[in-house]
């Protein structure tokens, strides 16, 4: 089928607007290119320090051969259970290159912070910058330039973002992404967040709460739920950055470690050295972001993604605008229902027919491109297929359900749960805002009502136990940007909004900070620009103003009379409490450049 017109005429859109800084990055990408091993072009006491370490059979295959060298760039650490299953994939990978005539390194790690333990903390200040580390942590790791394609081990929120960032700086490089799957499923997330309301209202004890907390978050593996992490996945699964049908596959098990040794496979068939060559700067051409975005409205997925793709993109030299998720939304239909959108978790969504099923939907109504280049070749007709061991153990493919297994978690082109993609871009007098709609009641898509600023997560908090927003009302909480802060998720304002909502009160939230996958079923307007701490038109606002949300028709408006609108001066918020301490010192410079969230929100991409 061809491509659906909206989907190619916003791909047109993103190539016209690139035309410049793609064509550098590919000559950038071309010239970097050589079909003899990197290593070679290395000096003698280069190249013995880089294979010093090895064993005997790695190191007489770089000193002598022309063996691919493989570069392991792990975010492994065990304080994030989507990450502690790496710990034992450098020699699955290192026997799997064996196998495959080749080498692999580990050619350094990156940092790896989890959300949901500084969430509502003040490390979470870090969260947003760490992408950018992460991507220049990988440079570093490539820099040795010894190395003929790389293995990425990451799965986290501003992980993958990042490592795609720093593989895309050596676009030279084939690059694999290798998933650790998720953990099996536990307490029910829905559940869980109806006892973290409670717990809000003083309803449940500590010790309740963190007894369910720990049966949700119990083993190795990605958590269960669709946020920034497993959104990840689907996406560098549909951007053809995984095997086919790898991201959602559990951590620790047979079929995971034979998918994992099958990319390694894959990896050294791509390089320079074969005749398949695909280096990743030149495969994420603006179609498979396209794709990726598509991927992103379909699902639901988490709207950190507004930044981050746009951030990904630009280190290929390819500019993605809001306005491209805004206009892909209005032909995407939403056909995935996980928690926070649904009941269910990820593992019952691979479970129903998973990114086999999603994938042949969208194709087979034109809303992806097909033809694009994949780590397992040309055309995305392979990622409709599922893995799994025949009878000897050995890893296969079929052909995926062409039927949805659960119609309330996964549904066909045919019969959406929406007709759009569940997330919007929001204009007015107060700048530009995300909204997600996805988990919202239509009839919260509109809220129009009187206003409460706040400061901070913990001075709302500390309204809400007082009792003063039990009311239909509009929460504001400001200085929370990039530039203010770090721009962290603000978690903590979520349960004490959901339990209001649960009264039967009409309440919305505005902010310049961020709320990713976990937004939920209040409707936000969340990633605010400009921000306030850049004199943005929020910080103008005042107890009692009135203010309009229309998801509808993407409205975002203080109804304040014109002129004293015009008139009013910026309020200003002393940030020095948010300059010190855990580690927040060694991030100014990354707050005094770091770009708008509607660019990235990255150092790379600098202010205008």
């Amino acid at each position: 089928m061809d491509v659906n017109h909206r989907v190619a005429e916003v791909t047109r859109r993103i190539a016209e607007r690139s035309q410049v800084t793609r064509s550098r990055y590919l000559q950038a990408v071309a010239a970097s290119s050589r079909t003899t091993p990197r290593r070679q072009a290395l000096g003698c006491a280069n190249q013995a320090h880089g294979f010093a370490a090895c064993g005997s059979h790695d190191k007489a295959a770089l000193r002598q051969g022309d063996e691919g060298n493989i570069a392991i760039i792990t975010a492994y650490n065990d304080m994030l259970s989507a990450h502690q299953p790496y710990e034992r994939f450098p020699e699955l990978i290192r026997a799997a290159a064996r196998e495959a005539g080749g080498v692999a390194q580990v050619a350094g790690g990156v940092p790896a912070m989890c959300d949901g333990i500084t969430q509502g903390e003040t490390g979470m200040e870090l969260s947003l910058f760490s992408r950018d580390v992460i991507a220049l942590s990988a440079a570093v790791a490539l820099s040795h330039q010894t190395f003929d394609a790389a293995v990425f081990l990451g799965i986290c929120d501003k992980i993958v973002p990042g490592l795609v960032i720093g593989a895309l700086s050596f676009g030279h490089l084939p690059a694999v992404f290798l998933p650790s799957g998720p953990m099996p499923s536990g307490f029910s997330n829905d559940e869980r967040k109806i006892l973290r309301q409670r717990y809000a209202e003083g309803k449940v004890s500590r010790a309740e709460l963190l007894e369910a907390e720990a049966e949700s978050y119990h083993s190795p593996g990605t958590c269960t739920f669709y946020g920034t992490a497993n959104t990840n996945q689907m996406m560098m699964e549909i951007m053809g950055l995984h095997l086919p049908g790898s991201s959602f596959v559990n951590a620790n098990t047979p079929l995971r470690d034979a998918l994992t040794r099958a990319a390694v496979h894959r990896t050294l068939a791509l390089t320079a050295l074969s005749p398949e060559y695909t280096p990743i700067g030149a495969m994420l051409d603006e179609r498979v972001f396209v794709n990726g975005l598509v991927g992103l409205l379909a699902t639901g997925g988490s709207t950190n993604h507004t930044m981050h793709m746009i951030a990904m993109a630009a280190a290929a030299g390819i500019k993605l605008e809001w306005s491209d998720f805004a206009a892909l939304a209005e032909v995407t239909p939403l056909l995935v229902r996980v928690y926070p959108n649904g009941k269910a978790d990820v593992n019952h969504f691979h479970a129903a027919g998973g990114m086999g099923f999603l994938i042949r939907e969208l194709l087979g109504a034109g809303l992806l491109h097909r033809d694009v280049k994949t780590i397992m070749g040309t055309g995305l007709d392979r990622y409709t297929q599922e893995p799994f061991l025949n009878a000897e153990g050995e890893l296969t493919w079929r052909e995926g359900v062409d039927v949805s297994g659960e119609a309330k978690i996964l549904r066909p082109i045919a019969d959406p749960f929406e007709p759009h993609g569940g997330l919007g871009v929001l204009q007015g007098n107060l700048g530009k805002a995300i909204v997600k709609t996805s988990a919202v009641a239509d009839d919260r898509h509109v809220i129009e009502g009187v206003i409460r600023t706040f400061h901070s997560q913990e001075e709302m908090q500390g309204a809400f136990l007082a009792g003063e927003l039990h009311r239909d009302l509009i929460v504001v909480v400001r200085f929370q940007g990039p530039r203010a802060n770090g721009m962290p998720e603000l978690h903590k304002l979520l349960p004490p909004l959901q339990a209001v909502q649960s009264h039967g009160f009409k309440v919305a939230l505005v902010t310049d900070g961020r709320l990713s996958g976990a937004s939920g079923d209040v409707l936000s307007a969340i990633h605010l620009t400009p921000e306030a701490a850049d004199g943005g038109p929020i910080a103008k606002l005042r107890d009692g103003d009135r203010l309009r949300i229309d998801a509808r028709t993407n409205e975002l408006t203080a109804l304040v009379d014109p002129a004293e609108w015009e008139a009013r001066v910026p309020v200003h918020e002393d940030l020095s409490e948010s300059q010190f301490g855990v580690g927040r010192e060694l991030f100014s410079m990354f707050r005094n450049t770091v770009g708008t969230p509607d660019q990235g929100a990255s150092i790379f991409s600098g202010r205008s």
